[in-house]
C-alpha cells in the first residue's frame, strides 16, 4: 500500500505546546478571566485563525497585536471585525493602500476571505478584556504565538510573513528569512501610516511572490 505523506494539523504542529507549564498556567488563567469578566472574543472563536487557515493552506501570515476590546468587533482574526461592524482606522487604511495598490475596493471589516484562501491572520495576543487593551499581555500567548511563527517557518517553504509595525516586527527572529518573503512597514495606524505604509504596496508584492514560487495567488 502506499504511503500518503500526510502535512500536519495545526494540533500535530503544536501539541507539545499545551502539555507545558506556561500553557497550563495560561489556560486557568484564561478560564478565571471568562468566567468573571467580559472577555472577547467570544470562547468559541479564541483559535479562529486556525480554524480558517490550516497548516496546509497556508500561504501569508499577518501578525497583529491583541484583538479588539470593543463590543462585537473581535472574532479570531487579526485586523478583521465581524460583519456590519463600523471599520476600525487601521483596517481602513489597510483598506485605502489595497485601492491605491490594486484598486480593490471592500465595504466590510470581516477578512473571512482572506483567511479561507490561506492568510493567517494571527495576533500575537488572542484575549483581551473588555474596553481595555493589552490587558492579557504577558500572560504566555506571546510564548504561544511565536512558537506558531517558528513551526510554520520551520515546516514550510515560500510562506510571505507580514510584518506592520515595531511590535511585528519583533517577531521575525522567529522566521527562517531564506526560505521565505518577509515584508515589513510601519503599522496601518492613523498615527504612523503615512510614514510609510501608504505606498508600500504589500498586496501586489505578495502575489507576485506567489505567482513566482507556482503558488496560487489571493484574491484581496
Amino acid at each position: 500500500m502506499k504511503k500518503v505523506n500526510i502535512e500536519p494539523s495545526w494540533f500535530d504542529l503544536l501539541n507539545d505546546e499545551f502539555e507545558k507549564d506556561y500553557f497550563l498556567m495560561l489556560r486557568k488563567f484564561i478560564i478565571s478571566e471568562y468566567k468573571t469578566k467580559e472577555i472577547f472574543p467570544p470562547p468559541k472563536l479564541i483559535f479562529n485563525a486556525f480554524n480558517l487557515t490550516p497548516v496546509n493552506k497556508v500561504k501569508v501570515v499577518v501578525i497583529g497585536q491583541d484583538p479588539y476590546h470593543g463590543l462585537n468587533q473581535a472574532h479570531g482574526l487579526a485586523f478583521s471585525v465581524q460583519n456590519k461592524v463600523k471599520i476600525p482606522p487601521s483596517l481602513k487604511n489597510i483598506y485605502k493602500e489595497l485601492y491605491a495598490d490594486l484598486n480593490i475596493k471592500r465595504d466590510s471589516g470581516c477578512l473571512e476571505n482572506w483567511a479561507n484562501q490561506g492568510v493567517l491572520l494571527l495576533n500575537s495576543v488572542l484575549t483581551v478584556q473588555s474596553g481595555i487593551a493589552n490587558s492579557h499581555k504577558n500572560k504566555g500567548w506571546e510564548q504561544f504565538t511565536e512558537s506558531v511563527i517558528s513551526k510554520i517557518s520551520e515546516k514550510k517553504k515560500n510562506i510571505v510573513f507580514l510584518l506592520w509595525g515595531s511590535y511585528a516586527q519583533k517577531k521575525e527572529n522567529h522566521i527562517f528569512k531564506n526560505d521565505h518573503l518577509i515584508l515589513k512597514s510601519v503599522h496601518p495606524s492613523p498615527l504612523s501610516a503615512y510614514n510609510g505604509f501608504f505606498g508600500s504596496k504589500p498586496f501586489s508584492k505578495i502575489n507576485s511572490f506567489l505567482k513566482k514560487h507556482n503558488i496560487k495567488e489571493i484574491v484581496w
